[in-house]
C-alpha cells in the first residue's frame, strides 16, 4: 500500500583499528534498508573515524565506547557536535534537497547547461497528481503552492540521516572477563577452603566462556533531521528552482553552502545481554545479523523518543476469528519494537478543503494481540523464531470508531503539528 513515509539515509563510522572493522563495514553495506522509511541515501555511506576532527583532546575521531564502559551524556554531545559539523561540511543536506527535486549531481551524465529540477519524487512519495503539479508550481497556483507546502511539511521536512557508530564485544573479550572473574572467585575459594576447588572452577568457567561463538554489536545512533521551513523553502523556490534548463540558477544552488543543513535531534544506544541466535554462523553472517538487529533496535527506540521520527504504517487487513472477534493486521513487528504492552492509535488522512493541505484525525486505539506479534527481525525465519511464521502482527481495538484498510497506525499518541499562533494585536491608545 502507498502511504507517506518519512525518508531516511544511513551512514556508519568506520574504525580502522578494530579487528573486525572490515566485517562490520561489509555487514552495514549489505544490510537491507528499513522498509518503513523511503530510501534517501545520497551516495555517502561511511565516515572514516581517522579523518574526523577530534571530539576531545585526542589526535582525531569520536569518543569511542569501550567494552565495559559506556559513553557519558557529555561524550554523546561532543560526538554529535562533531558529526553535525562534518555532515554539513560535506553538504549532505543540500544533496538531500537535490534528490527531492530530481537533481543528481553525482550522475556521470550531469551537465550544468541542461540540468533542471523536477518534482517526480515528490509526486511519487506524496501521491500528488503527476500531470498537474509541475504546471501548478510553474504558475504558482494556490493548489500548487499548497501541495508543495504540504510536501515540505510532511515529506521534505521529515528527511533524516542516521549515523551509526558500531562497536562490538567479541567472544574473546567476554571469555577474558569471565576467566578473570572466575579466577578471582576461585582464588578466594582456595584461600578459604584450603583446596583446589576454586582452581577447577576457574578452569571450567574459562572453558565455558571459550566455547561461546560470535560477538555482540553495540550501536550508538545519532539522528539528524533536514532543516526545512517556510523561509528555506522560499529561498529554494524563488532563487533556485527551475523546471527548464537554467545554468545560472542551478549554479547558484550548487554554490550555496549555508542554506540547506542538517540538525542533530536525538541519540540512542542499543545495549542488551547476550546475542540471541540459533544455529551456527560464520563471522560475516553473524556480523550482518548483529549489525542489522542492533540498528533496528535503535530505530525502534528513536521512533518512541522523537515525535517527528514516528513510523506510520497502514492497516493491512481486517480479519475475524472463529469466535467472530475482529482483528486488524499491519506489517510491523518485533523489528519495530512491538510488545503486548505497546499502544497504538489509528489515524485517517484527510485533506483540508480550505487550504488543500493534508491533516490527520484520530479514529481508534489498538494494542497487539497476545501471541500474534510478527517476528520480522533479520534472519528470524532462518532461526525459526517464535512468531516468524506470521506475515503480519494482529491488533485488537481498545476504543474508538470504525477502522478501514489503508488508515494509518501510529505508535503512542499521534500529535499533529500545531499551526503557529497569530501574534496578538496591540490595543490602540484612545
Amino acid at each position: 500500500m502507498d502511504y507517506r513515509r518519512n525518508s531516511l539515509a544511513e551512514m556508519m563510522i568506520y574504525h580502522s583499528e578494530d579487528e573486525f572493522g572490515k566485517e562490520i563495514f561489509e555487514a552495514f553495506m549489505a544490510k537491507p534498508h528499513s522498509d518503513k522509511y523511503d530510501d534517501h541515501n545520497v551516495g555517502y555511506y561511511v565516515l572514516d573515524n581517522d579523518s574526523l576532527p577530534n571530539a576531545t583532546k585526542r589526535s582525531h575521531g569520536l569518543i569511542k565506547a569501550q567494552f565495559g564502559k559506556s559513553l557519558s551524556g557529555s561524550d554523546v554531545r561532543k560526538n554529535a557536535a562533531v558529526l553535525e559539523s562534518v555532515v554539513n561540511r560535506c553538504e549532505i543536506g543540500k544533496m538531500m534537497v537535490a534528490k527531492w527535486f530530481g537533481l543528481d549531481v553525482n550522475d556521470e551524465n550531469f551537465n550544468l547547461d541542461s540540468a533542471r529540477f523536477n518534482v517526480t519524487l515528490i509526486q511519487q512519495r506524496g501521491q500528488y497528481n503527476a500531470s498537474d503539479l509541475d504546471v501548478e508550481l510553474a504558475q504558482r497556483t494556490s493548489r500548487g503552492v499548497a501541495a508543495l507546502s504540504d510536501a515540505g511539511e510532511e515529506l521534505i521536512g521529515h528527511t533524516f540521516l542516521l549515523v551509526n557508530d558500531m562497536t562490538y564485544v567479541t567472544a574473546e573479550e567476554s571469555a577474558a572477563v569471565a576467566k578473570t572473574t572466575m579466577n578471582i572467585l576461585g582464588g578466594i575459594a582456595d584461600a578459604v577452603l584450603g583446596t583446589n576447588i576454586g582452581k577447577n572452577t576457574a578452569e571450567l568457567g574459562g572453558a565455558i566462556a571459550d566455547s561461546f561463538t560470535g560477538f555482540t554489536v553495540k550501536t550508538h545512533s545519532y539522528l539528524f533531521q533536514l532543516d526545512w521551513n517556510d523561509s528555506i523553502a522560499a529561498i529554494f523556490y524563488n532563487d533556485y528552482y527551475t523546471s527548464v534548463p537554467d545554468p545560472q540558477r542551478i549554479y547558484n544552488f550548487l554554490a550555496d553552502t549555508t542554506t540547506f543543513r542538517l540538525k542533530y535531534v536525538a541519540h540512542e544506544y542499543e545495549f542488551g545481554g547476550k546475542t540471541s541466535v540459533v544455529g551456527k554462523y560464520d563471522r560475516k553472517e553473524l556480523a550482518k545479523m548483529s549489525c542489522t538487529r542492533s540498528i533496528d533496535k535503535n530505530i525502534a527506540a528513536l521512533q518512541v523518543a522523537y515525535e517527528d521520527f514516528k513510523v506510520k504504517t497502514p492497516v493491512y487487513e481486517i480479519i475475524s476469528d472463529a469466535k467472530g472477534r475482529t482483528g486488524y493486521t499491519a506489517k510491523i513487528g518485533m523489528k519495530e519494537g512491538l510488545t503486548e504492552k505497546t499502544k497504538f492509535q489509528v489515524v485517517q488522512r484527510v485533506e483540508d478543503p480550505k487550504t488543500g493541505k493534508t491533516k490527520y484525525k484520530y479514529v481508534a486505539s489498538l494494542v497487539p494481540m497476545k501471541g500474534k506479534i510478527w517476528d520480522n527481525r533479520y534472519n528470524a525465519v532462518t532461526e525459526k523464531a517464535k512468531g516468524s511464521e506470521l506475515t503480519a502482527t494482529t491488533f485488537k481495538k481498545t476504543g474508538g470508531g470504525e477502522i478501514l484498510p489503508g488508515m494509518l497506525i501510529v505508535e503512542g499518541k499521534y500529535k499533529p503539528e500545531k499551526a503557529p499562533k497569530e501574534p496578538k494585536q496591540k490595543k490602540e491608545n484612545k
